[in-house]
């Protein structure tokens, strides 16, 4: 195994239960090939196959230490040598009509419909693709399943052995020589691994929607320990074999600060990416779209593309038009057929309104637009206004994190159509009393000309359960604006990442607060598209709570460490602003 298992906490693996419904129907562990035929339906309620499929189940690929990986691929019935695209995650590779999913999409409004059952979480729909010329490979990583191995969690083990992967795949009979990674979330945040390790006979990369660093993006979010949603990923973690498995909860308490082998592992170095790359990103996803954007600002592939939708990864990535596209960029570069996709424009970008009249598809050679100038806001503790110039007279605010209301705000109203794309980001200038470190979140909300705050539901069902879960958390599935969060003692800024437009954190060192030290906290905020109009207000909210919530339902969020009185400084020496990305 790679030398940084060596830092990590290993934990057993969950039990695989194979009773052929736990983990979908083809789960039953049996090397074979057989022909899945036109219009079998895999299990009741999905898509009849629209075309006959050559099956390898559970075919054994030997990694560079000697432990198997098993995997299933799916092929078109034909002598002819196509590409494939892999699926690479720890999510089970037959679980495509597993109980839990199919539970989930059904809570989603998107019911089974969309696929054929053959579809590993996330990942291509093998009926589809498979129609047009493409084998689809999904693994079952090390550790799971019937894998043998012990299961690893984001980083340069997985990128290692799915490059072995690539490696073998390309040496097959059948193959072109040609691979691509495709897939959402943990599907997408693998690929930035595995890209970076420049495998080949990798041939390009899309990535929808992944996180780039699992400190910043997923543990340590503004260095705020987050171990619910990890506790979630981590029951995926399931073994036929006794293995055992990272537990990145325990790194967590092991491993606090950035600055360590084990996390440093854990950061994708997009940099090292040079193959053609087609990225999809959204404003609305809590949990990955600031990872997202930032492998787009970083990749160094000379060929890429960023779409930026305005709905949930799944709805999208499965969507007839998204597919479509998706296809077109494979189509160039692993069948090369020369189609129109080398015109596709760079950028193609959605601005939202909440109001059901969302822009998509608006074209530009950048992100942000060349358009986009930073405007900044500054925070006027006498009349709780956001204005273009600071009062010249400091005044400081206080709220009380055990106390209501836990928060301060401020406003302005537009005269007129004001629209924001890019990066925003507050600079405040804070204390604390009666403590010595604060956790402080800020939300930039959107209020229509009653006061109304405004929100959007970004997958199909608005039904009365999904209210519920959306209203307190679940944010992504309902976007309610652009947030950021920061623990004030982790607000040393990098030096070699960050910018003005950008602000970036080391999370090398704890540094708390003295009394009646004033400190000034640079909050990345999540990128935005959207357009006020006139009569609208937007309110720019610090709290010490986490006013979003939690990411997905039935997961709790993050937990604050607040007590004592906070403090926010306004004008003055101490003027404390919002920075938003203003369309001239």
């Amino acid at each position: 195994m790679n030398k940084i298992t060596g830092k990590m906490i290993f934990k057993p693996a969950f039990e695989y239960i194979d009773n052929g419904i736990e983990h979908g129907v083809l789960s039953p562990f049996e090397t074979k090939e057989t022909i899945l035929k036109k219009g079998e339906q895999i299990a009741p309620g999905f898509k009849p196959l629209d075309c006959d499929i050559r099956f390898l189940k559970d075919v054994p690929v030997k990694m560079r230490d000697g432990i198997t990986v098993y995997t299933d691929i799916f092929l078109p019935v034909t002598e002819e040598k196509v590409p494939t695209l892999i699926a690479w995650s720890p999510y089970g590779k037959s679980a495509g009509t597993a109980p839990r999913y199919v539970g989930l999409f059904n809570m989603l409004g998107m019911r089974n419909a969309w696929g054929s059952g053959l579809t590993k979480f996330e990942a291509p729909d093998p009926a589809y693709w498979v129609q047009h010329g493409y084998a689809v490979c999904n693994p079952d990583a090390r550790g799971i399943a019937n894998s043998e191995g012990d299961t690893t969690m984001i980083g340069s083990q997985e990128a290692e052995d799915c490059y072995d992967l690539i490696e073998w795949l390309a040496a097959q009979d059948w193959s072109n020589q040609k691979t691509a990674l495709s897939g959402t979330s943990y599907l997408a945040f693998s690929q930035w691994f595995i890209a970076a390790g420049q495998p080949p006979h990798l041939t390009c990369i899309s990535p929808t929607e992944g996180l780039q660093d699992a400190y910043r993006d997923l543990a340590y979010i503004g260095g705020i320990p987050d171990p619910n949603f990890l506790h979630r990923l981590q029951i995926n973690h399931v073994s036929a074999t006794g293995a055992k498995r990272e537990d990145m909860v325990a790194e967590m308490e092991a491993y606090p600060l950035a600055n360590c082998d084990l996390w440093e592992d854990k950061v994708a170095d997009v940099s090292k990416i040079t193959v053609p790359a087609y990225i999809v990103a959204s404003y609305s996803n809590t949990l990955h779209t600031m990872g997202t954007f930032r492998s787009w600002r970083s990749i160094s592939s000379s060929e890429k593309w960023l779409r930026i939708h305005d709905t949930q990864e799944w709805p999208d990535y499965y969507a007839t038009e998204s597919t479509e596209e998706l296809r077109k960029f494979f189509d160039y570069y692993l069948l090369g057929k020369q189609n129109s996709w080398k015109k596709t424009p760079t950028v193609q970008y959605s601005i939202l309104d909440f109001h059901g009249g969302n822009r998509t598809g608006l074209t530009a050679e950048t992100f942000p637009p060349k358009e986009s100038e930073l405007q900044r806001y500054y925070m006027s503790g006498r009349t709780r206004t956001l204005q273009l110039t600071p009062n010249e007279n400091e005044l400081p605010l206080r709220y009380f994190p055990e106390a209501l209301p836990c928060r301060v705000s401020f406003q302005t109203v537009f005269d007129k159509d004001t629209t924001f794309i890019g990066y925003p980001k507050v600079k405040l200038f804070m204390e604390v009393e009666n403590a010595d470190d604060m956790d402080v979140f800020v939300w930039v909300q959107k209020i229509d000309k009653l006061g109304n705050v405004l929100s959007e539901f970004v997958v199909p069902n608005r039904n009365a359960a999904l209210q519920d879960f959306t209203q307190d958390g679940a944010s992504a599935l309902r976007y309610k604006g652009p947030s950021g969060r920061l623990r004030a003692s982790a607000r040393h800024l990098d030096p070699k990442l960050s910018t003005d437009e950008v602000p970036a954190c080391s999370f090398d060192r704890v540094e708390k607060l003295s009394p009646k030290e004033i400190v000034a906290l640079d909050i990345v905020l999540s990128p935005i598209g959207m357009t006020y109009y006139a009569g609208e207000t937007l309110r720019v909210m610090i709290s010490s709570k986490d006013e979003i919530g939690s990411v997905m339902p039935g997961t709790p969020g993050c937990i604050p460490n607040n007590k004592g009185v906070h403090i926010l400084y306004t004008g003055g020496k101490y003027a404390s602003y919002l920075q938003m990305p203003l369309m001239k």
